[in-house]
């Protein structure tokens, strides 16, 4: 992969100047989007919470594992694509999807989740198996494998029923984890951009994981996600940014409304 970074914008009021690594707390202060240019036009990145994102992209406003209140999308409009990558409901909420969804909005899952769909939701609906892959307007998605390699964590997320998803836009790729491990198939992802890194105990992996896989992949930037954990599980951003070094960028993003890190 070209050590060749990316043109990259931090878009907050609070940021005058390219920035890609803020501290928590100026990043939380912040509330920032950050815009990434493709070929065809700016992709923003629009952290909800946890394990929700919402991308404003040149093929279309994108919402990722949408759950919770409504009203935390407001700002957004109308989606014209859901990605959903399992069913647990830190990532899958049946009310929410049904407050979301619009006319034209279409709804990718992976196989489980559409199962569980309602028959108008499945109209809108196609499911995606892992290693599929598909086009939305000339954005090409893959469907990455997403699984504990654990063998007291297999539990939570089974090999073969989750996913992971690549966007792959006109000179940007965007690797969105979901609930995973360092799994070979992350490990072995070519030519990311973006990447939103899932760390929590005992659900997923550890922030050392995380960095080494990092460190297999080598994308350009990477968002560490959906880390609050169990029972001293929650990994701290800052510290998987320092473990990641300075090869790749690290974005520490407010994902969960708080101004400082806990301990």
């Amino acid at each position: 992969m070209s050590t060749t970074r990316r043109h990259f914008l931090a878009t907050s009021a609070a940021a005058a100047s390219a920035v890609t690594l803020l501290p928590f707390a100026a990043m939380a202060e912040a509330h920032a989007a950050n815009t990434f240019a493709t070929n065809a036009g700016d992709v923003t990145v629009h952290p909800i919470e946890h394990a929700s994102i919402v991308l404003t992209t040149p093929v279309g406003t994108i919402f990722v594992d949408p759950v919770g209140d409504a009203a935390l999308y407001a700002d957004h409009g109308t989606p014209d694509l859901i990605l959903i990558t399992h069913e647990h409901g830190d990532h899958y909420n049946a009310d929410t999807l049904a407050a979301l969804v619009g006319e034209n909005t279409q709804i990718i899952a992976n196989p489980a989740v559409y199962a569980m769909l309602s028959e108008d939701m499945k109209a809108k609906a196609s499911e995606m198996a892992n290693g599929a892959t598909a086009d939305y307007n000339g954005m090409g998605i893959d469907a990455v494998p997403a699984y504990n390699t654990t063998a007291d964590r297999a539990q939570f997320h089974p090999q073969g029923r989750d996913n992971g998803y690549v966007l792959t836009f006109d000179g940007l790729r965007v690797y969105i984890s979901g609930d995973t491990e360092d799994t070979p198939e992350m490990r072995a992802l070519e030519n990311i951009d973006v990447a939103f890194l899932c760390m929590n105990l005992p659900f997923t992996m550890d922030k050392e994981a995380a960095a080494s896989a990092v460190a297999d992949f080598m994308p350009s930037y990477v968002y560490p996600y959906h880390y609050r954990g169990q029972d001293g599980g929650t990994q701290n951003p800052e510290e998987f940014a320092a473990l990641v070094g300075e090869d790749v960028e690290v974005i520490i993003a407010n994902w969960y409304g708080d101004d400082v890190m806990p301990t």
